[in-house]
């Protein structure tokens, strides 16, 4: 079995759940940490027995990377992607791909320039209950996905925002929670619905008057196979209530999960509360399956480590990727897709206007 040297970018809070992922997958091995300040990257190279740089391009050519993982903010993400896919590693970057249109198309050339592959983390496809409604879809269980529905209702106090400088800013977020919260739900929206066609959105900032991005979003979604979507999403319901997904297809049945319940996880600040499972399934034949689903995956979410298991699963995924010269489960296009929403949501705020895509 081929083993992959793995980097980490940027030493924040999601860098530690990264690093203690690659721990979990047997044909990896953490070897280096870029920092910025290399103070900063020295200390958290200490925690885990790696080296620290604070050059990537060094990094990658001295440690022979085979793969970086990128967990720097969003607007940082097209600088540092773009010299480690130069210097030969492959990247994984945490959501969103980056920022902006231009940034991803700016690291998908370089991938492409490179010969090097380029994905993004959006670990939540790898819950069993989003698997199955994927399978339900490819197997024709639902008919063609007709209506989508996205909806996360959670909570981020000021203390979250004050928690690190680029948090709740343009320049250093990049944008709110469309941004930093939603791109899981987001992603799953597009990976079960298809290409979107035309976006009329709305942000707002209902109880954060702190930051300056947006707290609060609304939208629908109209896609190319004729379906139609609505998703609204919130970090202002103290103490959080879920995030949820759900597709109903033109046969009449209905698939649905909730893949946070409750205060929603923040990385380095509190864990995961509560198993993902499918609160709605009315497939004709298997709606009796439903509870022992919920037993399974609940006992699942118990025996394992819920903030890297699913990460590690999305890198291992990656490298048998590298290593059979494949398709990642995850990648830059569907990246580049969740980002593509995220702006047209911004810039029919903007205007007022729905936006046309692709």
């Amino acid at each position: 079995m081929n083993s992959f040297n793995i980097a980490l970018i940027g030493p924040g809070k999601v860098a530690h759940l990264h690093a203690k992922a690659v721990r979990e997958v047997p044909e990896a091995q953490l070897t280096a940490i870029y920092g910025r300040n290399l103070a900063k990257a020295d200390a958290f190279a200490g925690q885990y027995g790696i080296r620290a740089y604070d050059d990537v391009g060094q990094m990658v050519e001295r440690e022979k990377i085979d793969l970086c993982i990128v967990c720097t903010p969003h607007p940082a993400h097209r600088e540092v992607t773009v010299v480690a896919l130069e210097a030969g590693a492959n990247v994984l970057v945490e959501k969103p791909l980056a920022s902006n249109l231009a940034d991803c198309d700016a690291m998908i050339d370089a991938a492409r320039r490179s010969g090097r592959q380029l994905g993004t983390i959006s670990q939540r496809r790898l819950y069993p209950p989003s698997l199955r409604i994927r399978e339900a879809i490819d197997s024709g269980k639902i008919g063609v996905p007709a209506l989508g529905i996205v909806q996360l209702l959670g909570w981020r106090s000021e203390e979250y925002y004050r928690s690190d400088p680029w948090r709740g800013s343009w320049a250093g977020e990049g944008g709110g929670v469309l941004v930093n919260q939603a791109p899981h739900q987001l992603d799953l929206l597009l990976w079960y619905m298809g290409e979107p066609e035309e976006v009329y959105g709305i942000w707002r900032n209902i109880n954060h008057p702190y930051i300056e991005v947006d707290d609060t979003a609304v939208a629908i979604v109209k896609f190319k196979n004729g379906g139609v979507a609505n998703l609204v999403v919130s970090n202002s319901q103290k103490p959080g209530l879920f995030g949820k997904v759900h597709i109903h297809g033109s046969n009449g049945a209905s698939v649905g999960v909730q893949t946070d319940g409750g205060s929603m996880f923040i990385a380095g600040m509190t864990t995961v509360a509560d198993a993902p499972y499918n609160d709605i399934w009315s497939v004709e034949g298997e709606t009796d399956r439903v509870a022992q689903w919920k037993a399974d995956d609940t006992d699942l979410f118990h025996r394992v480590d819920p903030m890297t298991h699913f990460f590690a699963l999305q890198i291992k995924d990656f490298c048998e990727a590298l290593r059979d010269n494949r398709t990642p489960a995850v990648t830059h296009e569907d990246g580049r897709r969740v980002v593509a929403l995220i702006e047209a949501i911004y810039e029919s705020t903007r205007t007022g206007l729905p936006v046309r895509m692709g």
